[in-house]
Order: structure tokens, then sequence, then C-alpha cells
């Protein structure tokens, strides 16, 4: 049975109020955990051009040493790549989403830790919505952003809503990235720092706000792409790796 955590928050109340209620600490070697992980595969551009064909295979994804391991490929001028989902295995209705990671660098390089729509109960993208806990794009190296897209507010329309942080030592050290999602809000944090809010305008219909429906979390690295590739991508550049130390998903009390 697929794994709806119902996690019912109240706005506004400190983070330190949280109790976990999911979580995949990497604590294995192989491939990623079936009850937790899926795959998207393959290599059509996934709507932004982009270059990758994503695999199931242990080359692009893999547990070792207490992190899993995505890595980018270049063989023969093509690339391969995944995009590790926990859809319909654990999806959740707010809470506080997070997930301690190391990002790859270089130009071409386009990772994210994202959430998409289970259910897709407003109609397709942009509709039922997106968030993104976390993008970087190689040719912007340190710039790590937070964004929200719904059918109001997209990057098609240009008026998708988000910021960013510079990060030193994104690519050197493990960071933090989050959101506290309530009823009212989405809030965006880099290593517990506070840096976007996304409010709920309760406006009449799901236009702004169609975050009130269970979404799946996302982790991959796309190449290439409408924006990864705005810059073009690194001739010398032949794996490009993100590592995360953990996912944790806690309700806010």
């Amino acid at each position: 049975m697929p794994a709806l955590l119902l996690l019912i928050a109240s706005a506004g109340l400190s983070q330190n109020s949280k109790t976990l209620v999911w979580s995949e600490e990497f604590n294995y070697e192989g491939a990623p955990a079936t009850e937790n992980w899926g795959y998207d595969i393959g290599d059509h551009g996934w709507g932004n051009n982009e270059l990758q064909n994503y695999t199931n295979s242990t080359e692009n994804a893999f547990v070792k040493n207490g992190l899993l391991t995505i890595k980018a490929k270049k063989v023969d001028e093509k690339w391969t790549s995944a995009r590790l989902v926990t859809k319909n295995k654990q999806d959740f209705l707010y809470g506080r989403i997070e997930a301690k990671a190391r990002l790859p660098k270089g130009r071409g390089t386009w990772p994210a830790i994202w959430m998409l729509p289970t259910d897709w109960e407003y109609g397709g993208w942009p509709e039922s919505g997106e968030i993104d806990i976390m993008e970087h794009v190689g040719y912007d190296p340190a710039v790590v952003h937070g964004t929200v897209h719904t059918g109001a507010y997209n990057h098609v329309k240009g008026t998708q809503l988000g910021k960013s942080l510079n990060i030193n030592g994104f690519n050197e050290m493990f960071h933090v990235y989050a959101v506290e999602w309530t009823p009212e809000k989405i809030d965006f944090f880099i290593d517990d720092q506070k840096y976007f809010t996304f409010e709920n305008d309760h406006q009449a219909d799901f236009m702004t706000w169609p975050f009130n429906k269970r979404f799946h979390i996302i982790l991959n690295i796309a190449i290439g792409g409408g924006w990864g590739g705005k810059e073009g991508i690194d001739p010398e550049l032949s794996e490009a790796i993100m590592e995360i130390d953990y996912v944790r998903v806690y309700t806010l009390n």
C-alpha cells in the first residue's frame, strides 16, 4: 500500500517543534531501498531539453558508506544519470522535508531536490504545483535556489516565485536544504536559515495554492536543458556527483 502520511501542521510554530515521521539514512549498501525509492527513466528531455538518459542502474545511483550517490556520467558523448522518486511509496502532505547533501560542480550540471504532486488532481504541470527545495545550475556556482511553481506562478509565464542564497563550499561540504510546509505557507531554509516564504493567499481556486494535496520527493542530476545548459556544458566535464547523507520528514506539532 502507498504510504500517505498526513502531516497536518500549524502555521507559525518554531521549526524545533517537530516530530520525525519518516527518514532515509542510507545505512546499507547497494541499490536505493525499494520501499522508499523508485525511478523516473528515459531520455526524452523531461520538458526542459535536458540531455541525460535517466536509468535505474547502480552505475548512476548507489548507496555506500552511509551516503546515497547520484552520478551523471558521460560515455561516448552521451550522458546517463538518475532521478529517484518516492512516488506511491512515501508521499507527504505538510511537514518539514529536509535533505543533507553535497552538490556537484561543473558548467552544464543541474542538480535538484524537489517535490511534485503524486495524483495531479488539479491537472498537469504547473496547475497541480511544484516545490523546488533546492536547485543549482553549474554555470552560476554557489547560488542555490528555492522556488514554487503553480498555475499562476511559473517560469513559462515568467512569474515563478522564489529566492536564492550564496552557499560557500556547496560542492565541498554538506548542507541541509529544507522546506516547512503548512496549510498557510511554505518556508525555505538552508542550514536552518530561512530565506524565502511563499504564502497561501486563499484565492478561490488552485491556481495560486495547489499545495493541499500529497506530494513526493525527487532527487536528481540533470545535464544541460533550458536552464542548466543556458551557458553550455563544459566539454571537459565527464561526471557529476551529488551525495545525500539523509532525507527526513517531520510533522510540525
